[in-house]
């Protein structure tokens, strides 16, 4: 892997890069989430460098609004549980996934099988750790009987849908209008309006990342390519500003003023604002276009990206997460001690879903080959034409 995401690397290598990138990015997020850049640094003498404890110490347990959850020393959050959840669906359908998917195995793989959740140091469903927007699957598609397709209408608007989005990007390697559709109908049984754009649009821009030669201008137009209302206007006006700035300590303040006039929570994170997380055309979640900002202010670097990301406070956990998978995606290495320190405190093998994403994402371009070939055959017996190439 190379020091800067120059879209180098095999495909085994991208998709370990981009998980277990992500799950750094994530736990280095965790400790800081909701804060803002002067808190973060009032806190700890100054920026975030690496692995953090959690904000309030020892107090951890009962302190407010964290309590019950340990967020901190390399504990990974609900992001890297959802998306290495996701994981295990593409391994046992073996093939493109769909919202009926999401019904079919990823609920019940949230509501019946007990996991190590580091945040609660126990073994619990993961169902007793997600969020209440995740929590919002269970009740639609098992409770409810939704039509899966439909069942995100409803939910709040957030990032819970393009969080763990990065694994539909990695099945579609390279194919960035591939990735987008896929995301969109898994994401719709999750989400809706430009919640559910954000994960096709992040599973896009994992995918385009992929792309050998790839760099983080050609992954922001890639996204721009497929981006649609104020999710493409928000990108587009964070990814500008971005571009003026090569140090994310300068950029912090600049990324979040962009990114503002799209954003529905408001100034004050902990405190939403009336209009917060509901349906609009104009809006954006917060987290994406950042994370692609502070992937060009880095210049594709894995540090550099998931630093910004974590400093920027607010829902850093998920901004970083997004970076982190982008840069190791793009061939940027995840620094092996931030690796080890989130593996061993988190009791996760951070290479084994990439191990098997990478298998299953083979078997699922040879039968799209297959499939695309059968199609040329009976095209070319319909209209009488060869086919090209």
């Amino acid at each position: 892997m190379t020091p800067k995401g120059e879209g180098t690397g095999t495909l085994d290598e991208r998709i370990t890069g981009a998980l277990v990138g992500a799950a750094v990015g994530d736990a280095l997020g965790g400790p800081v989430e909701g804060y803002s850049p002067e808190q973060i640094a009032e806190r700890h003498g100054g920026r975030v460098h690496g692995v953090v404890g959690p904000w309030n110490g020892d107090a951890w347990p009962t302190a407010r609004p964290i309590a019950p959850y340990h967020k901190g020393d390399g504990h990974v959050t609900d992001d890297t549980l959802m998306t290495h959840a996701l994981v295990r669906v593409y391994a046992e359908v073996r093939d493109h996934l769909d919202a009926y998917a999401v019904a079919g195995h990823l609920v019940p793989d949230l509501m019946t099988t007990p996991r190590w959740i580091p945040e609660l140091e126990a073994e619990a469903l993961p169902l007793q750790r997600i969020f209440l927007a995740e929590k919002w699957l269970v009740a639609r598609l098992h409770y409810g009987h939704v039509d899966p397709r439909e069942a995100g209408t409803g939910n709040i608007v957030n990032c819970g849908a393009a969080m763990y989005m990065a694994p539909v990007g990695l099945v579609n390697a390279a194919n960035p209008a591939g990735a987008y559709a896929e995301a969109l109908d898994v994401a719709g049984a999750h989400q809706s309006s430009y919640g559910r754009e954000a994960a096709g649009v992040f599973a896009a821009a994992v995918a385009a990342a992929c792309t050998p030669g790839a760099t983080p201008a050609s992954v922001v137009a890639a996204c721009l390519a497929l981006a649609k209302d104020g999710t493409r206007a928000a990108v587009e006006a964070v990814c500008e500003v971005a571009s003026r700035h090569t140090d994310f300590e300068s950029a912090l303040v600049p990324l979040r003023r962009a990114v503002a006039p799209f954003d529905t929570v408001g100034p004050d994170y902990r405190s939403p604002s009336l209009g917060a997380r509901r349906p609009s055309r104009l809006h954006s979640i917060e987290e994406l276009p950042v994370a692609l900002g502070m992937l060009l202010v880095s210049g594709g670097d894995f540090r550099h990206a998931v630093l910004g990301s974590v400093n920027y406070g607010r829902d850093c956990d998920s901004i970083a997460t997004m970076a982190g998978a982008l840069a190791g995606a793009l061939g940027s290495e995840v620094p092996h001690d931030w690796a080890k320190t989130v593996a061993e405190s988190s009791r996760l093998d951070l290479d084994a879903p990439a191990r098997t994403l990478a298998e299953v994402t083979r078997e699922i371009f040879d039968r799209d080959v297959h499939r695309r070939r059968a199609h040329e055959a009976a095209y070319t017996a319909l209209a009488g034409t060869p086919c090209s190439g």
